[in-house]
């Protein structure tokens, strides 16, 4: 899964503020050890047949499981089962059903079988049932915002904007809420299912489509096989009228099933997979070992994406259009991530919610890989530096190990320790043992339990076996214990001796062991040494030199996950950039140089060179920072300008615009009037800020001629002082992703948090169904992010309170408003979610 934190921009707002969100919070409860769920069934395979009722909501069920005990005889079968109706229950020989005794209640589902089985001897129960999602009791979590297991979006069609679909989502014990299970991420099984389903609709499951069946009133059953054993949670039902845009790797079907006003884009979106799958397939010695892969999105999805086995689920936020995939495909990462699982998670599955990282790590691992092979070194590196960071700067998670035995709740394992951390840990232990021994160790991990369950001890086996290495000491301070170094250092210079004298301190407990790497600069040169740092709070290293270093730069390449404390000066963090080769060092000396004196000679030296940059995110990270009125950067505005018109990433032309504009020099007009029609979202959103620098009677009619839709963050938050200002009617639906968040936006950026704020009220006291169901929407979401946060929980309810007092003044003034009861109504129920 690839948990998506809803609102990026009010995340960051949070991380950089005294307001921190954090996940479940054990602290003063008592331990709970978290055993791995005990087999004493073994489910062989799992056969269902389905039809759904629309007006209800609900689907009626038939199963047949084949189980056998696991090891010791046992006479009865118990299972999951989640708001369900069950009418039948009984043996079934080769179509002869012998009716069993039951018991249903807590939903739970006890079967009593007709005699006590042994170990390998197989028995097949029919059950029928009715799955009632809206009934289910579970509650959603900070990754997974429901927990209903089977969705019906726009069943009735009342919503003209809305597709109307249903899908599921199993992890992390939902599928037992669309059919009985043992609903443990230990159990796997084959499975087929027949789904009878409205004609126009098409269907998706596991595995590969075997034959369809024309039924009576407009129906048609479609009969899926998966003849591949794998974990229930990863069972999967899709239902739509989808387009499916046909792809291929070998002889394997990459299909992609996009609502069809993004057909035409889909592989622009989706087209990059088969390259994937040969390169992962290649760089893991192991070819993807399923006989399919799918890919759906799904409308009002609870979380980011979904690896069901050759299916994966996506959100909508995957459909894009040119004017945003020409920018950036903000989804490609994702696509990565879930396929990635396809490998680490759906062959080899975390045998409990405790070793999640062995599914989530690798996951997110994946996209560092597919980064590098795809874009270069640096793309990966400034990915990694992104999680990385989110990391370090939430603290909450410091206290959790990454292999997690006491959680309060299952879901609390998917969180920033699992994903980012997980991810810059297995990047240092591919840096430690060497790309040779890491991807081998990989491969001997998946032979070993290839459609079986692993833990983390499994992983670091096959490592040892591969390298000869002893890995206790990386699994003990990085898996099984939390934190991360928290780094000072200083050096020293002897002239008799030649040498400097480098000291490393920890501050941290518990302390740790780690390779690191350190550049003594001498002359604007860096040499590079490579150092192991014992579990010491201070560790001291000694190098031959010529002369006084001009400073010390540790762990340049970034890959140690650590928070280091350094104090260096504009003149060093210029040698710094022009002296390193790796991202990590170049880029921290843009970013360190931005956030200090900005109207210095030597600060416009670095960013100057930092515009000529290889790698894009540099040349945007010292745009951003330029300002181009001051005397200073008299000779770096005509490259500004060359990057405007020229640079190959529209991002870049988009933020040397936006540099320009704040120049606020008419003789840009013509360049953003040029640019107003280009085909890049950013770049539009950045020369419409230009055109209202200069000519601003002609803003509210280019604004309301583009398409912000599926828009990213970054492009509505450029455009929103305008859009707000000139009240834009037809983009205000846009503006709900970012204005729901305004109290949190000033704690990050008081001006753009006002501007917020004022949309949020325009949106209140307009009667605009659709823009107010985006905010509802999207609060309602955030909803289990913020639980743990009382202070970020009070905030978000008084905004809606808020809102709701503005609808009813807007009520009283439109009392025949076909929508304004509708709009109050989803403002009061995002008011009683919170409760």
């Amino acid at each position: 899964m690839k948990k998506i934190l809803i609102a990026a921009l009010f995340l960051g707002a949070l991380f950089h503020s005294d307001i921190v969100l954090a996940q479940t919070d054990t602290s003063g409860r008592e331990a709970v050890y978290r055993a791995t769920h005990t087999k004493t069934t073994e489910l062989k395979h799992t056969q269902l047949k389905v039809s759904f009722d629309y007006q209800k909501e609900q689907m009626n069920g038939e199963e047949w499981l084949t189980a056998s005990p696991y090891f010791y005889p046992s006479d009865s079968l118990v299972l999951n089962a989640k708001g369900m109706l069950i009418h039948e229950v009984a043996l079934d020989n080769s179509g002869s059903r012998k009716p069993l005794k039951y018991d249903y209640k807590d939903d739970i589902l006890k079967i009593n079988l007709d005699k006590t089985y042994q170990k390998n001897q197989q028995y097949t129960v029919y059950i029928k049932y009715t799955a009632r999602p809206n009934e289910v009791k579970q509650q959603g979590s900070a990754a997974i915002n429901d927990a209903k297991g089977l969705y019906f979006i726009n069943a009735q069609g009342k919503d003209p904007d809305k597709p109307t679909q249903i899908w599921t989502q199993g992890e992390t014990e939902s599928s037992s809420a669309w059919f009985p299970t043992i609903d443990k991420p230990n159990q796997k099984s084959t499975e087929e299912i027949y789904m009878t389903v409205p004609n126009q609709y098409v269907t998706l499951s596991n595995g590969i489509l075997k034959d369809q069946k024309n039924e009576a009133n407009g129906l048609r059953t479609d009969h899926w096989v998966m003849d591949k054993p794998h974990s229930v949670y990863l069972f999967f039902m899709g239902v739509g009228d989808y387009a499916i845009v046909k792809d291929k790797w070998k002889n394997i079907p990459v299909d992609y099933y996009v609502e069809k006003e993004y057909e035409p884009y889909a592989k622009q979106i989706f087209g990059n997979t088969p390259e994937m799958i040969d390169f992962f397939s290649k760089k893991l010695n192991y070819d993807y070992p399923w006989p399919k892969y799918s890919q759906i999105t799904g409308r009002d999805y609870v979380s980011g994406a979904m690896e069901n086995t050759t299916c994966t689920l996506h959100g909508e936020s995957a459909q894009q259009k040119p004017g945003d995939l020409i920018d950036e495909n903000r989804w490609e990462d994702v696509i990565a991530h879930e396929l990635f699982h396809h490998w680490f998670g759906d062959l080899v599955t975390a045998e409990s919610w405790s070793n999640l990282t062995v599914n989530e790590s690798f996951a997110n691992y994946s996209e560092y890989l597919w980064e590098e092979y795809k874009y270069g070194k640096d793309a990966a590196d400034y990915h990694l530096m992104q999680d990385l960071s989110q990391y370090i700067h939430n603290p909450s998670d410091f206290s959790k190990d990454l292999v997690r035995f006491d959680y309060s709740s299952r879901e609390d394992v998917f969180d920033l320790i699992t994903y980012n951390k997980g991810g810059g840990i297995l990047h240092m232990l591919r840096n430690y043992l060497g790309d040779d021994a890491f991807f081998a160790g990989l491969n001997l991990y998946l032979k070993t339990h290839q459609y079986d369950n692993a833990e983390a001890h499994d992983l670091r086996l096959a490592m040892e076996k591969v390298s000869g290495k002893d890995l206790n000491w990386f699994f003990n301070q990085w898996y099984y214990s939390n934190g991360s170094p928290k780094l000072s250092y200083s050096y020293s210079f002897d002239p008799v001796k030649k040498e400097t004298t480098v000291s490393i301190d920890q501050s941290q407990t518990p302390l740790f062991q780690f390779p690191l790497s350190i550049d003594v600069f001498v002359g604007g040169k860096a040499v590079r040494q490579k150092v192991w740092v014992d579990a010491k709070s201070k560790n001291n290293f000694s190098f031959s030199v010529a002369k006084n270093p001009d400073f010390i730069n540790i762990n340049p390449d970034g890959i140690l996950l650590a928070d280091i404390t350094e104090n260096k000066t504009l003149e060093q963090y210029y040698s710094q950039y022009t002296g390193t080769p790796d991202f990590y060092g170049r880029y921290k000396a843009v970013s360190r140089t931005a956030d200090m004196e900005s109207k210095n000679e030597t600060a416009y030296k670095t960013l100057a060179a930092a515009l000529k940059d290889p790698f894009f995110r540099i040349r945007i990270k010292a745009l951003n920072a330029l300002d181009l009125t001051s005397p200073l950067a008299k000779n770096i505005l005509p490259e500004v300008e060359k990057l405007a018109q020229n640079d190959p990433k529209t991002l870049v032309q988009a933020a040397a615009i936006s540099a320009l504009a704040k120049t606020k020099n008419s003789k840009y007009l013509p360049l953003y009037e040029k640019n107003i029609n280009a085909v890049s979202n950013a770049v539009k959103a950045a020369s419409l800020t230009g055109i209202a620098t200069t000519d601003p009677s002609k803003v509210a009619t280019l604004a309301d001629k583009m398409d912000l839709e599926n828009a990213s963050e970054d492009t509505i938050n450029a455009l929103l002082p305008i859009i707000v200002d000139n009240k834009i009617e037809k983009q205000m639906p846009a503006i709900a992703q970012v204005v729901a968040f305004y109290p949190f936006i000033k704690f990050h950026d008081p001006s753009l948090g006002a501007v917020a704020e004022k949309g949020y009220n325009w949106i209140m006291n307009s009667d605009n169904l659709k823009a107010t169901q985006n905010v509802t929407k999207i609060l309602t979401q955030i909803k289990s992010q913020v639980d743990n946060n009382p202070q970020a929980k009070m905030m978000l309810v008084q905004i809606l309170k808020d809102g709701l007092d503005k609808k009813m003044q807007v009520l009283k003034s439109h009392p025949d408003s076909p929508t304004i009861h509708q709009q109050i109504d989803a403002i009061n129920s995002a008011i009683n979610a919170y409760k």
